[in-house]
């Protein structure tokens, strides 16, 4: 099993216990802050419960989106189904903002009211100490797990349940001045748990949204990422190094430059290399290396250069006239001018040198455009003649 694979199995096997652990504490917990908030003629311990009742719901959006990211990509998810996290993450965001509102809207409808608000019984101050302690319990525990194994949506739902902490707090306190005789108290208290819960969501959806909208990962991972790149033996520089979020992980596009002169397979070599290494760093899901043999920069455009089936006639009809077969070849796309290297058999008859002679090669650049001609002899690679008469010398 690979590193990847193991991560995402732990983190998998990690979001299930802790999210089932949540659902468990917050299904009694809301039982006892309905029933008891009812009784006890609490307002803000009857919100506090619709807030666990909201828990309870996005639990499960966690475990469905935990599940359905687990999946290996397919032919309508080429990259996996690690969004799915993100649109989870976003769902809850928008679920948490709901009920913050019908939170506020019914502690406004209250304080509105205020000759209706029966007195409040001692019973709901001690659920809403024993919410309190079992809420910030949770949020360690699922903070901790969370952090482990790095979800982002894990994270989430464990800052939910520190909110809910901090929700039953100000329940407490309301509940407690409401026990004094400043009944306004409770649904006040109630009013600022709908506004702590609405603005917990806002920030979750709208970090959700900016991933779902092909974010970045911060400048620090990224120079990290940089450093890997340039970390492969043969890769000169990077460039135009960008990332987009896939859930907790990300989806990385480089360019790295190369010896121009290399062989396509020993660039290819070197560019399956970066992406391994890359791949490596348990941040990334996927990446795709691009290989240039010059920066972007200098030579954006390939330019106004001849294909190579009319470099192969020309060189090869040139080459014949002096009855000089060509085994092949290479050809050399740069910012400095257009580069030829024939390579003629081992084989080639001892007197070739001076047929060579012959040729016309600055007739030759001048009708392919070309900066140099190289000659060389395939295996030993032996100059077949001096560079002054086959080329321009660099």
């Amino acid at each position: 099993m690979s590193l990847s694979t193991s991560h995402a199995a732990e983190k998998q096997e990690v979001a299930r216990r802790s999210t089932w652990t949540s659902i468990a504490l917050n299904s009694g917990l809301t039982a006892a802050q309905l029933v008891v908030g009812t009784i006890g003629h609490s307002q803000a311990l009857i919100a506090d419960g619709i807030h666990s009742l909201a828990d309870i719901v996005s639990d499960f959006i966690v475990l469905i989106a935990n599940r359905q990211a687990a999946a290996a990509p397919d032919v309508d998810h080429n990259y996996g189904h690690s969004r799915y996290e993100t649109v989870a993450s976003l769902f809850l965001g928008g679920l948490l903002v709901a009920v913050g509102v019908g939170m506020l809207w019914r502690a406004g409808t209250r304080i509105v009211n205020l000759q209706d608000i029966p007195p409040v019984h001692a019973v709901a101050l001690a659920v809403a100490i024993i919410v309190l302690v079992s809420k910030e319990a949770l949020f360690r525990y699922m903070l901790r797990a969370a952090e482990r194994v790095r979800s982002a949506m894990l994270v989430a739902n464990a800052w939910h349940a520190r909110s809910d902490a901090a929700s039953s707090l100000v329940v407490a306190l309301g509940i407690i001045g409401s026990l004094a005789g400043f009944r306004i108290l409770d649904p006040i208290a109630a009013a600022l748990v709908g506004f702590l819960i609405g603005k917990m969501g806002w920030t979750f959806a709208w970090d959700a949204l900016q991933d779902l909208s092909d974010r970045a990962l911060d400048q620090s991972t990224t120079e990290d990422l940089r450093g890997i790149l340039l970390g492969t033996p043969g890769v000169r520089e990077v460039h135009e190094l960008r990332t987009r979020k896939m859930g907790d992980l990300a989806i990385v596009d480089a360019h790295i430059l190369v010896d121009p002169l290399i062989s396509v397979s020993e660039g290819h070599f070197i560019a399956e290399s970066a992406r391994a290494h890359v791949l490596a760093d348990p941040r990334v899901i996927d990446a795709l290396i691009h290989v240039d043999p010059e920066s972007d920069e200098l030579n954006p455009l390939p330019g106004n250069f001849p294909l190579r089936s009319t470099v192969s006639d020309a060189v090869r009809a040139a080459f014949a006239q002096q009855r000089i077969p060509v085994e092949s070849l290479n050809l050399h796309y740069l910012s400095g001018g257009f580069d030829i290297d024939v390579v003629l058999p081992a084989s080639i008859a001892h007197d070739a040198a001076s047929r060579l002679k012959a040729i016309d090669f600055a007739a030759l650049r001048r009708q392919l455009g070309a900066h140099e001609v190289r000659v060389t002899q395939a295996l030993d690679i032996a100059a077949a003649t001096s560079g002054k008469a086959v080329g321009t010398p660099r």
